[in-house]
Formats: C-alpha cells, sequence, structure tokens
C-alpha cells in the first residue's frame, strides 16, 4: 500500500478551544484566553502530522475567521485539507476550557448546529477514502444520524479498499445530550441507548481505542472486564485501554480473566498540568508507530510519551510533540517527571516543530526612530509626519514585492513609536515582520516598554519578530557586561513565555584598538551570548569578510541546529560596499538575506520630508532602491552558485 497519498484520514470534530490562561481559577474568573486548534480528530490529525505521517482531515468548518484559522492551522502542520468543506450555513464549533486544579476542568462545549455535525454523506467521496492506509473516526461522529451515515458511508468505502479502521471512542455525554448545555465537563453518564448504537458499529473497526470509563460505555457494563467482554463478542479488533498514569492496556484476542494479564505498556509519571487532550496526543502517537509496523510494544511506547508530554503543557494540539521532542523525552524519561521545567526540551518543542521557512529574505528595515527624528528636525518637518512616511515605506514594499515576484521572500523591520500603522498594515500579508524592542541608543540596554517586557509581547501579533539591537563587548569585564547580559536574560525568558521568535543584532566594539578582527570579535560576542544560554531564532550582523563566515556557521551547526539563520545590516552604507557584504556572504550556509534601511530610504526621505517630493513619488524611489539592493543580492547568490563568488 505504499503507493497509497495518505497514511491517516481523520474524519470527525473541528473546533476552536479557547483555553483559560489562569490555571487555579473558576471558569466565571478567568480574564484572558489562548486560541487553540481543537476537537479530538483534529487533535490527532495534528498530532500525526507533526511527527510525520502524511495524514488528511475529513471535516467541516464555517465560512467564517474560526474555520480559516483551523484550515491554515493544519495545513502549516503539514495535514491535507482539501477534503474540510466550509459550510456557509453554519458557524466554526467553538470549546471553552478552564483548569481549575489537576482534577477539575470546566468544559462548555459551544457546538449547536455547528459546521462538523453537519458533515453528511455527500462530503464522502470514495477515492479520497481508497487514497489512505487508514480511517480514523471519533464517536461523537455516530451521535446523530448525519454525521452517523457520513460516518458508516466511510466506512463501506474503507472495508471496500483494504483501508484499516480505527475508532476513538471519546465519549462525551454532552455531545450525546446527555447533560445540560453547559456540563461539557461531565466524562460518564450510563446510557443504554448509547451503548446499543456504539455497538452497532464495534464490528466495522479494526482498531479501538478508548478509556476505562469509554468501554464501560461501548460494553453497556460498570464492570470493567464484562464489558470488554462484550465489546470483544462484536468485533474482533485491536483494543486499547488507556490508563492514564498506569500507561495502557492492549488486547488483541479474547479477554483475560483481569485485566492485568493483558499486555499493559506503563507509561512515565509526570507532573500534571492539564489532562484535556492527553486521549487524543495518546491516540497520534499510537497511531505513529502502529501504521509505520513498529509494533504494540512501541506503538505504545509512543503513545503514553504523547500523553505524559501533552499533560505538562497548557493546550492540546499546540503540546503535541514532534518527533525530536519525543524522541529526546525516550532517551531521558526516567528524569523528567517535570518535562516542563527541562530546557533542553523546551527549545526542542519551540525550534523543532514545522515553521514557515525563510532562505531568501529582502527585508527592508525602517525602525529607526531617533535617527528618523533627527532626520525630521534637520527637514524642518514636523515628527508627526514620520507615521505616514511608515506607512508610505509599506506600500514601496509591496511594489516590489509584486513587481520582482518576491512573495514569501520580502520582510520589514517596523517600530511601534512612528510605525504602529505600518505594522498593521504589513501584518496579515505573509511578510517576515520584525520590531524593536531597544530604547534607541541605550548601553547599557534598556527597553522601549520598561521592565514589563513580556506582557508587552502578549499584545503582539505571533508572526511578529522581537528584534534587539545590543552592543556586546565580548572582551569586556564582568562588571560592564553583567547588566547588558541580565537584560538580555530578561528578553530570552519574555520571548520563551510569549512564543515570538527572537533576533539578536549584536554591535561588538569598533575601537580599532580593541582586541582581534571584526570577524572575531562578533565570534566571540555570539558565543559568549550562546554560553548564556540563550538560542536566538535570527542575528543580524554586519557583513563580513568571506573566511569570517566559515566560523560564523559552524559556530551556529555547533551551538543551534535549529538556528533560523542571519540577516545582513546596511549601516547607511554605499550599494557598492553592500554588494561586496553580499558576495563576502554568498557561500554561508546560515546567511538568509539582507535588512537594509537608510542605504535604500535616506534620501527619498530627506526630499519628502523638505516637501520636494509627493507621496506618489517617494513610494517609486524608495521600490526602486529597493529593487535595486535585490538586484545586488540576486547577483551575489547566483554568482556563487556559478562558483565565480569572492574566495579568500
Amino acid at each position: 500500500m505504499n503507493e497509497r497519498n495518505y497514511d491517516l484520514i481523520c474524519l470527525g470534530r473541528l473546533a476552536v478551544d479557547l483555553y483559560a490562561q489562569q490555571p487555579g481559577a473558576r471558569l466565571e474568573d478567568a480574564t484572558s484566553f489562548a486560541k487553540y486548534l481543537g476537537g479530538s480528530s483534529a487533535n490527532v490529525a495534528f498530532g500525526t502530522a507533526r511527527l510525520g505521517l502524511r495524514t488528511a482531515m475529513l471535516s467541516r468548518v464555517g465560512d467564517d475567521h474560526m474555520g480559516r484559522f483551523l484550515r491554515e492551522t493544519l495545513l502549516h502542520e503539514g495535514c491535507d485539507v482539501s477534503q474540510v468543506g466550509t459550510d456557509s450555513q453554519r458557524l466554526t464549533a467553538l470549546v471553552l476550557l478552564g483548569i481549575k486544579d489537576r482534577e477539575t476542568f470546566p468544559l462548555i462545549f459551544y457546538r449547536e448546529n455547528c459546521a462538523d455535525m453537519a458533515l453528511d454523506e455527500d462530503d464522502v467521496d470514495e477515492a479520497f477514502i481508497a487514497s489512505s492506509r487508514a480511517l480514523a473516526i471519533t464517536g461523537t461522529h455516530f451521535s446523530t444520524p448525519g454525521v452517523h451515515a457520513a460516518s458508516v458511508k466511510a466506512l463501506g468505502f474503507a472495508r471496500r479498499h483494504g483501508v484499516r479502521t480505527v475508532l476513538d471512542i471519546d465519549y462525551r455525554p454532552a455531545l450525546w445530550g446527555l447533560t445540560g448545555r453547559g456540563d461539557g465537563e461531565t466524562r460518564f453518564i450510563a446510557d443504554a441507548g448509547v451503548t446499543a448504537h456504539l455497538q452497532t458499529i464495534l464490528p466495522r473497526f479494526d482498531l479501538i481505542v478508548g478509556t476505562e470509563e469509554e468501554f464501560q460505555i461501548a460494553g453497556g457494563s460498570p464492570d470493567l472486564m464484562a464489558a470488554l467482554r462484550t465489546v470483544r463478542a462484536v468485533t474482533a479488533g485491536t483494543l486499547v485501554v488507556k490508563r492514564g498514569a498506569f500507561g495502557c492496556s492492549v488486547i488483541e484476542d479474547a479477554v483475560p480473566a483481569h485485566l492485568g494479564q493483558a499486555p499493559t505498556y506503563g507509561g512515565t509519571r509526570v507532573e500534571v498540568l492539564n489532562v484535556l487532550g492527553a486521549g487524543d496526543a495518546f491516540m497520534a502517537g499510537f497511531l505513529y508507530g502502529w501504521l509505520r509496523g513498529e509494533g504494540i510494544e512501541r506503538s505504545c511506547r509512543y503513545a503514553n510519551a504523547c500523553g505524559a508530554l501533552v499533560v505538562s503543557r497548557h493546550g492540546c494540539a499546540p503540546a503535541m510533540p514532534s518527533r525530536a521532542e519525543l524522541d529526546y523525552f525516550l532517551a531521558h524519561d526516567e528524569h523528567l517527571q517535570r518535562p516542563d521545567d527541562d530546557k533542553e526540551l523546551a527549545h526542542l518543542h519551540r525550534v523543532s516543530v514545522p515553521r514557515r521557512v525563510w532562505n531568501d529574505l529582502h527585508i527592508f528595515a525602517f525602525d529607526h526612530r531617533s535617527q528618523l527624528y533627527e532626520l525630521a528636525r534637520e527637514c524642518g518637518a514636523d515628527e508627526s509626519r514620520l507615521p505616514r512616511f511608515k506607512q508610505l515605506l509599506v506600500d514601496a514594499v509591496a511594489r516590489t514585492e509584486q513587481e520582482l515576484g518576491l512573495q514569501q521572500r520580502v520582510g520589514v523591520l517596523i517600530d511601534q513609536r512612528y510605525g504602529q500603522d505600518a505594522l498593521n498594515a504589513a501584518t496579515g500579508r505573509g511578510w517576515w515582520i520584525g520590531r524593536p524592542v531597544e530604547m534607541p541608543g541605550s548601553n547599557p540596554l534598556e527597553f522601549e516598554y520598561g521592565r514589563s517586557l513580556g506582557s508587552q509581547l502578549q499584545h503582539w501579533p505571533a508572526e511578529h519578530v522581537v528584534k534587539c539591537l545590543v552592543p556586546f563587548d565580548p572582551d569586556g569585564t564582568p562588571e560592564t557586561r553583567l547588566e547588558q547580559e541580565t537584560q538580555l536574560r530578561a528578553l530570552y525568558d519574555a520571548v520563551l513565555q510569549s512564543g515570538h521568535e527572537l533576533l539578536l543584532e549584536v554591535i561588538p566594539p569598533i575601537n580599532p584598538h580593541a582586541n582581534g578582527t571584526p570577524g572575531g570579535r562578533m565570534l566571540r560576542a555570539m558565543k559568549r551570548i550562546y554560553n548564556l544560554g540563550l538560542r536566538p531564532e535570527w542575528w543580524k550582523l554586519a557583513p563580513l569578510p568571506a573566511p569570517d563566515w566559515a566560523a560564523i556557521d559552524a559556530l551556529i551547526a555547533e551551538r543551534d541546529p535549529y538556528c533560523r539563520g542571519v540577516v545582513l545590516l546596511g549601516l547607511n552604507a554605499p550599494f557598492a560596499e553592500l554588494a561586496e557584504g553580499f558576495h563576502a556572504a554568498a557561500r554561508s550556509a546560515s546567511c538568509r538575506g539582507f535588512a537594509v534601511g537608510r542605504s535604500l530610504f535616506l534620501e527619498p526621505a530627506r526630499a519628502w520630508l523638505r516637501g520636494e517630493v509627493d507621496d506618489a513619488t517617494l513610494v517609486t524611489q524608495a521600490a526602486q532602491q529597493f529593487a535595486e539592493l535585490a538586484g545586488l543580492w540576486r547577483q551575489a547568490r547566483e554568482a556563487h552558485a556559478r562558483g565565480d563568488g569572492v574566495t579568500a
């Protein structure tokens, strides 16, 4: 079956989870929520795609912002969404969740006539089902006539084409109409009607996964072993019983007298923050091993590890591990009772998950504040004109992107002080966007937002990159470095909490009597920052001679192979000098592009501020400058590709 397009199709719930960000508080007292992808089927699709399976989702979302968010989130993880329909009559499902304590999770389902529960038989395509090695469905999608019919139709196609079938019992009494609509937290209510309904579908599955309570509802008995025997009477499928901290038990043949007589695979006991979503993580890990033919024992080890990682983190889908995280956890699980406290694991969760690729960046930097203020004074212009100036530069970037076909390769550096409107205009276009946090000219380093940097970052869009310019003398005395390093540590802690990427623009001493060459000082500065335990996603460096780039590349590869790379700064250098820097960096494995500002906009800005040119001329001149520099960058890359780059 290697020729099939997908390893797994997940059919079922696809919703938005809004998680309260105040653990310990009642849901009534929550003051902010984090927005995540949710729904059992979608979580499994997300988790298996993150681990590397070729996964697809079959469901519906509304014709709304949340539906687009869900589709984009799955797509970002590599999950196929071609069969996620858009329902113009219904809204995307929504769930509100709180974390009161380790055992109490208030939960409200907003699923009244929602899009994913309107999936019908017409949404199920036989060729699509036949293109997968396995089909996974959750129990909720048998709870009403419409989704039941769609699920049964999909199962029929699966049987016809030799597709393995998987059931996550996923019992939520509220979604079967057995509780009040506000009581999504209740996990179990015995109901003969649900039991009878489930038993009509159990024979259709090769693999059935559930908690002890879910097998009790499937088997119609409060006695787990009796329930399992009833389930076995109607299905020959493999039964996987999730047992929380005890791991899981697997029954492939006859049900034994006691669950302890079934093969049982223990998990790692970890500190629990939130058990919601742990079952979906378990399923993702199990299917990852099972569909790769790694055997039951290995599949259970993956499953237990994924569940352990997710219970220690906030949310479900974003807490799912990458393969790098999973391997690290399995290698160190004896010492990871607090996975959330392990710095290497946290780093892997930050950098090894799918991220947008930026390998050829053309960044127009106009995050300047003090320089533009002084330029405005020099030109006799009012400071109030600077926000408009920055908005016009966004137009110039957009024009260059369109004219040169630089989609997915352009970026901007814009400040908040004069550039908030420009930031708003740039955000959402698919550009790389950086924002400064340093107080201009500060040395020792100070932040423009004061010491409460972390709280400020909570208001930034997730796509924005935190940029910090820091003068840093690697050969300075400990006293001169202490404040700088303390501030950098605070900055790094803030971005770890907020989830934003970090770009460090490092400026070593320019004193010609300083120790060593500029390249050597830069290398020592970067080493020192790495030694502090800081691993920024991006570095912004001044152009260096070609021989120095090999040492920079080697350092980054050694200290942080997940580093996004280096962009070259301009410092108002003439284009000829910038071109030399581009050619010198062309052989670098870590240089990803340039981030240049005053070399591009200074003269057009001076003319505009003096009233010598209008808005349209400014945009045209800035776009022409940007296009010319892009051409020099392209020439350097093409020269390297031809093998006629700069030699040492």
